[in-house]
């Protein structure tokens, strides 16, 4: 990394002004995602994060389904904003990264220790989150700008059809990413003092 870990995780942000250029090639970015995936932790060891990542003709694909499948449901009065969106924060980017998780796996260990039924789809959710920001994290040190969609379950059939993903795997979440062309503006941050405790007795 270019910078501390401590110094990346602060200048993460949500970009929404990007554009269709890299400053890693496919393989950087593949391998970004790579590392991420083999050494971000998961509970009971699962391993049940799935990763794919998109560019060139796939990225527009992505795009053009959630764009396909919200017309169907946003009414004709406001779709022309909700493209807009779409095409000038996300399809204009480089490439897109969905993040899944098997749930072959999650009913496998729900099966295998039913005390802590529950709580599986709750750590699937937490290990692909920390994939999440592994990845961001890492591209906004190369350089890159990226933000956190959430189309699913809208448009998880259509994926799943496009790329011919097994029926298993439940989109989480979708990361555009490219280049940005604007900084985002400031965030309010609340008081520390009210998030975070330390006790000694």
């Amino acid at each position: 990394m270019t910078k501390s870990f401590k110094e990346a995780l602060k200048a993460r942000r949500t970009f929404y002004r990007i554009e269709n250029k890299s400053t890693l090639s496919d393989k950087e970015i593949r391998d970004l995602i790579r590392f991420a995936v083999e050494f971000v932790p998961s509970a009971f060891n699962s391993q049940t994060t799935r990763v794919a990542l998109l560019t060139g003709k796939a990225h527009e694909k992505l795009w053009n389904i959630v764009k396909n499948v919200l017309r169907e449901r946003v009414p004709a009065e406001v779709f022309g904003k909700t493209e807009e969106k779409i095409d000038g924060c996300f399809a204009c980017g480089y490439g897109t990264i969905l993040y899944f998780e098997d749930m072959a796996i999650v009913r496998s260990l729900q099966e295998s220790f039913p005390t802590y039924k529950d709580n599986f789809p709750i750590w699937a959710e937490q290990t692909d989150a920390m994939h999440q920001l592994a990845v961001w994290t890492m591209l906004e040190d190369a350089g890159m700008g990226a933000s956190l969609q959430h189309y699913n379950p809208l448009i998880d059939d259509e994926v799943r059809k496009a790329w011919n993903l097994p029926g298993d795997w439940k989109l989480v979440a979708q990361m555009p990413f490219g280049v940005p062309v604007a900084q985002p503006g400031s965030k309010e941050v609340m008081s520390l003092d009210e998030r975070v405790f330390e006790f000694t007795d």
